[in-house]
């Protein structure tokens, strides 16, 4: 395994682990991204102000194939604010604490 700094575009860098395979493609924690609906919408639905709704991001990630891939994102860098993976920060704490 590699490590590789990775910005996130909302200035944010990253240590992401990186894997190379045999046919010398490197792949890194974020790929996901490139297919996540939300790449493709008005991010703000994804950061609310406090109290604000999180439906319509929960919406967009209700159909988004990649949704599994965001929340283990969220999961595993303790997320703290924002929609990942169609939970809130609340709803994440609270799935953590079962885990």
């Amino acid at each position: 395994m590699s490590y590789s700094i990775i910005s996130n575009g909302r200035g944010r860098d990253y240590w992401m682990e990186s894997s190379t395979f045999s046919n010398g493609a490197i792949t890194n924690e974020l790929d996901w991204q490139d297919d996540a609906l939300c790449a493709q919408t008005d991010l703000e639905a994804f950061f609310p102000e406090k109290g604000g709704s999180t439906a319509a991001a929960k919406r967009i990630c209700a159909k988004c194939e990649v949704k599994p891939e965001c929340l283990a994102y969220a999961l595993a860098h303790d997320e703290r604010f924002g929609i990942y993976g169609g939970l809130s920060p609340s709803e994440r704490r609270k799935l953590r604490r079962r885990s």
